[in-house]
C-alpha cells in the first residue's frame, strides 16, 4: 500500500472556514414539500397510518437546497441534450480539495469512485467482497439499513452493542465484545457509523485506532459510513476512520457524500475513498463491471457546486442554525417536558430522545407521538433493541415548526 499522509486535526472544526456574511440564507422559511413526491410527507400514511402529522423523521432537511447548487443544475439543463455523459475532469479534484479543506485528509484521485448511494454502496461491498456465509457486524443502536442490507443479501448479522454513558448522553464501544465477535473467522465486515446515527456521537481518534487494531488483527474489513461527517457541531473536528493508522487505511472503505450537508439526497452523489491498492482494485473492478461507477448527469454537477467556495459559507450558517435548534430543543424539554431527556448530538441534525422517563411501553410511546401529539419521529426500536424507549428527532427545519411540534407534545402529555 502507498504511504499515507496523516495529519493533526485542528481544535476548531471550522477553523479555516471563511466567515463572510455577504450572503445571508433564510433557514426560517417554511417550504411546502407536499407536492414534490418527497418521502418525508408522502409516506406518512403508509408508515404511520395517518397523514396529519408534522414530519420530523426522514433524514433530510426542510431548508431550501443552496441556490448555487440549483443554479448549477439549471445551467446544465439549458443544454438541450441529456445524453450519455462523461465524468467532468474537475469532479475528483473538487472532492479532493473539499476533503482536504474540511477534514484535513489528503486523498488521491485514484482512491476515489462514484457510488450510487451509500446504502447501495454497502450492499455492493458486501456482495463483491464477502462469501455467502459471511457474518457482518453492526453496532446497535444504529441506522437500520446496516442490518437490513446484509440480511437482504443472505448474510448473517452479528452485534457489538454500544454502551450508553448516561452521564454525558454519548455512546462508547465495548472493545472486548468487538474483539470476541470479530474473531469469528466467518465475520468479514464491520459497518461503522462515523459519526454515529442515530445518537450523533463522534468517535475520537483513540476509539477509531482501537477499532482498527481489532479489525486488522481479525481480518475484518471496515466500511466507514461518514455521510454525516460534514455536519460536525460545536467546533468539533470529524476524524475520518482511514486517517488514524496504517491498519485503518489498509483495511477500510470510506463512504462520503455532500447529500446530508447540502440537502441534495435526491440527486444521489456519493463516493468511496479506498487508500489500499488491492482492496481498491477488487471493488473498483466490481463497480466498473456493472457500470455502478458511472454517475447520472446531475450528480457531479451538484457535487462540484456544493464543494465550491460558496459551500463553506452556506455550511457554516446552516450548522449555526442547527446548533440553535438543538439548544432550543434542550431548553424546551428541560423546562416543560422533563420526562424526555435530550441527548445532545456532536454531529448532524438528528437528536436522540431518551423517553424512558415517561414510563411508557413501546406501543404507548408510539401512540403518544403519533396519535396524540400528531408527530412523526423515527421509532427508536427500528435501530435495534438497544433503542427501546428512544425516539429519533430531526431538527433540520425552521424553528417555528419545532416550537409548534413541541407544544403539541406537551399538550398530549397533559391530557
Amino acid at each position: 500500500m502507498r504511504s499515507l499522509f496523516f495529519i493533526t486535526h485542528p481544535s476548531q472544526a471550522m477553523k479555516d472556514t471563511p466567515k463572510s456574511t455577504s450572503v445571508q440564507y433564510d433557514f426560517d422559511k417554511i417550504i411546502d414539500r407536499s407536492t414534490s413526491n418527497c418521502v418525508k410527507t408522502g409516506a406518512l400514511k403508509g408508515v404511520f397510518g395517518r397523514a396529519d402529522l408534522i414530519p420530523l423523521w426522514v433524514a433530510d432537511m426542510d431548508f431550501e437546497t443552496p441556490p448555487f447548487i440549483i443554479d448549477a443544475l439549471q445551467d446544465r439543463l439549458r443544454h438541450p441534450v441529456l445524453g450519455y455523459t462523461m465524468i467532468p475532469q474537475e469532479y475528483p479534484q473538487a472532492i479532493m480539495d473539499w476533503v482536504k479543506d474540511i477534514h484535513h485528509w489528503q486523498v488521491r484521485k485514484e482512491w476515489l469512485s462514484y457510488i450510487p448511494g451509500i446504502v447501495k454502496g454497502i450492499a455492493l461491498v458486501i456482495d463483491a467482497l464477502t462469501p455467502k456465509d459471511a457474518r457482518v457486524c453492526i453496532q446497535s443502536p444504529v441506522y437500520h439499513p446496516f442490518r437490513l442490507v446484509p440480511q437482504g443479501l443472505g448474510r448473517e448479522v452479528v452485534y457489538n452493542p454500544l454502551i450508553l454513558d448516561e452521564e454525558n448522553g454519548l455512546y462508547r464501544m465495548d472493545f472486548d465484545n468487538l474483539d470476541s465477535v470479530t474473531s469469528d473467522p466467518r465475520c468479514k465486515v464491520l459497518i461503522l457509523s462515523n459519526p454515529h446515527n442515530p445518537s450523533g456521537t463522534m468517535w475520537d481518534g483513540d476509539t477509531l485506532r482501537r477499532v482498527a487494531s481489532i479489525c486488522h488483527r481479525n481480518g475484518v474489513l471496515v466500511i466507514s459510513d461518514e455521510i454525516h461527517c460534514e455536519m460536525a457541531l460545536w467546533g468539533r473536528p470529524h476524524i475520518p476512520y482511514a486517517t488514524v493508522s496504517e491498519e485503518a487505511a489498509s483495511g477500510s472503505i470510506t463512504f462520503m457524500a455532500p447529500t446530508k450537508t447540502f440537502n441534495i439526497a435526491g440527486v444521489v452523489s456519493s463516493y468511496s475513498i479506498i487508500p489500499d491498492d488491492g482492496l481498491r482494485g477488487k471493488f473498483h473492478s466490481y463497480l466498473k463491471a456493472m457500470e455502478m461507477d458511472s454517475p447520472t448527469i446531475f450528480a457531479p454537477v451538484a457535487t462540484m457546486a456544493a464543494y465550491s467556495t460558496g459551500g463553506k459559507e452556506w455550511r457554516r450558517q446552516m450548522l449555526s442554525y442547527i446548533e440553535g435548534n438543538i439548544l432550543f430543543t434542550e431548553k424546551f424539554f428541560r423546562e416543560r417536558i422533563p420526562g424526555i431527556k435530550v441527548l445532545r448530538p456532536e454531529a448532524s441534525y438528528l437528536v436522540w430522545l431518551d423517553c424512558r422517563g415517561l414510563g411508557l411501553d413501546h406501543d404507548k410511546l408510539l401512540d403518544l407521538f403519533v396519535n396524540k401529539a400528531h408527530l412523526a419521529l423515527n421509532d427508536g426500536e427500528m435501530f435495534g433493541r438497544e433503542g427501546a424507549g428512544f425516539m429519533r428527532l430531526n431538527v433540520g427545519c425552521p424553528r417555528s415548526i419545532l416550537e409548534k411540534a413541541y407544544g403539541l407534545l406537551e399538550g398530549a402529555l397533559i391530557q
